[in-house]
């Protein structure tokens, strides 16, 4: 599959999954309207975004600089050793 070229299309992306992660919170909470519930997903996502962060950008930029990762399977075989690149 080829990398996604067009700024149009990745701002169409990411209003997409803008709208999955709004449309599935709100069903959530329609389902368990509570306070606690609604913490709880708020500490979900923001744990996620940070750990996405940490994959991504700590990684790249701080820890292994010369590794560019293409995305989660290509970071767990880089931490595993197991990079066939190298």
């Amino acid at each position: 599959m080829r990398d996604l070229q067009s700024h149009r299309l990745m701002w169409l992306k990411a209003i997409l999954f803008l709208a999955i992660g709004g449309i599935a919170s709100g069903l959530i909470l329609l389902e368990c309207p509570d306070w606690r519930i609604l913490l709880l997903l708020v500490l979900a996502i923001w744990a996620f975004c940070r750990a996405y962060y940490f994959a991504f950008y700590v990684l790249e930029h701080y820890v292994d600089p010369s590794f560019r990762y293409a995305g989660l399977f290509a970071l767990v075989r880089h931490l595993l050793g197991k990079n066939p690149e190298k």
